[in-house]
């Protein structure tokens, strides 16, 4: 009797055990010129992780706790780099999928939340990896910039927050956003955009439009925070609330006559409903991860400058994080309603150093996040009237003895529009 009551139990153990697993319920698949989409619907949403293998080529994907519907590697559409999709069960219950491929490829994956037509799905994008000896890659001669888009808050009317000793958030916003500018764009392989360059009003919506209309890569907000409590303290980052984005996804998908509403260049205006309501779906999955990962290397690089208000990514609606096609953060870089913050944001020095981790923030990410770029681990300067070698030394955190050894320099004299190289 007792045998038989431990054999029930294991029994009914292994049963919740089965059904706590994740099951792969379908395999979608499409091809496109440039890349391979493999979209798996799930029954629940999934820990996993990607990585790829060489000669012969392979993607492979290991899903914790998951299982396969009976049958559904046979029914799995090859196109594209697919050569052949196998599975196999690891560790009594996870599951690794292995993709067999035609060709290299860079991955890029992101899981999306049920909607009204579907459940959670997890994507996985196998990117085409053209080497140099591509006939493709022998007509570009350079590799496209990534643009930078940094959107200075507020400006003319609206001078945002103002701190006791009367300084504007508009006027700290844009010195901060401009020695960003300077320095991302000093960088080989990176250009900045940005939204307003002097101080005059630009629209919530008209600064993620230029940002658009310039093609950029990532969206950079800058502010200084308020508050009644005057001795707040330290930097946030925020990304978009998915709230915000279910309602910015919304907003699209109402836009029928407009062909303004685009996703990734894409217009919205001839799909159907379902094709229409599919790509927002997508494009907000993956743009709010994306932004996590890019808020989380801004945080980290603000830790090294001064006090983090909270230690997290934070969320919210705000309209310039609207953007549903492109990485987007907003970054109170400290509280001008604080007297010593105050004093720090008013300063060139501090400005400089907020800067520079904005900087070290948006590289980190690059080099984590998005493979296959590859940016140089150098700056260049060029230099202005009443420049120094010690104080481009200073801005930039080096040693004048690595300057002149960067630059061939035997002394300190340089010429004004000559190109330094920043170690």
């Amino acid at each position: 009797m007792k045998r038989w009551l431990v054999f029930i139990l294991l029994c009914c153990a292994c049963t919740g055990a089965l059904s706590r697993q994740a099951v792969i319920k379908r395999i979608r698949t499409w091809s496109g010129p440039e890349h391979t989409r493999v979209v798996l619907d799930l029954t629940r949403a999934v820990d996993y992780r990607v990585f790829t293998l060489s000669n012969p080529s392979r993607a492979v994907l290991d899903i914790q706790s998951a299982a396969l519907t009976h049958g559904l590697l046979e029914a799995t559409e090859l196109v594209g780099v697919l050569a052949e999709v196998r599975a196999a069960v690891r560790n009594d219950s996870d599951l690794r999928v292995v993709f067999d491929l035609t060709q290299p490829v860079r991955l890029n994956t992101f899981l999306v939340e049920p909607n009204t037509t579907y459940g959670n799905r997890l994507v996985v994008d196998l990117e085409k990896a053209q080497g140099p000896g591509d006939p493709v890659m022998k007509l570009i001669q350079q590799p496209r910039e990534l643009v930078i888009a940094i959107d200075a808050g507020h400006g003319g009317v609206d001078p945002g927050a103002i701190g006791a000793q009367g300084t504007y958030e508009k006027t700290v916003t844009l010195a901060i956003a401009k020695k960003l500018a300077e320095l991302v764009s000093a960088r080989p392989g990176m250009r900045a955009v940005l939204t307003r360059t002097g101080d005059y009003y630009v629209g919530l919506r008209e600064r993620t439009e230029l940002a658009s209309k310039a093609h950029a890569d990532l969206f950079i907000s800058i502010h200084a925070d308020a508050i009644a409590d005057g001795w707040a303290e330290g930097a946030s980052v925020y990304v978009l609330s998915r709230n915000g984005a279910s309602t910015e996804a919304a907003r699209l998908l109402a836009q029928r006559e407009n062909s303004a509403g685009r996703i990734g260049g894409v217009s919205l205006e001839d799909k159907n409903d379902l094709l229409r309501s599919v790509l927002v779906d997508l494009s907000r999955a993956y743009t709010i991860e994306s932004s996590t990962h890019l808020a989380q290397s801004m945080l980290e690089a603000l830790a090294n400058v001064g006090e983090l208000h909270k230690s997290s990514v934070e969320r919210a609606a705000f309209v310039v994080l609207k953007s549903l096609d492109m990485p987007s953060v907003l970054i109170e870089s400290a509280f001008i309603s604080n007297p010593v913050e105050e004093d720090r944001l008013r300063s060139s020095n501090y400005q400089w150093q907020l800067a520079r981790a904005l900087e070290h923030g948006i590289s980190g990410y690059i080099e984590d996040f998005m493979p296959g770029i590859e940016l140089a681990n150098t700056h260049e300067y060029v230099v202005r009237r009443g420049d120094t070698l010690s104080a481009i030394a200073q801005q930039y955190s080096v040693s004048v003895k690595q300057l002149r050894k960067a630059n061939d320099l035997s002394g300190d004299v340089i010429v004004v529009g000559s190109r330094l190289v920043i170690p």
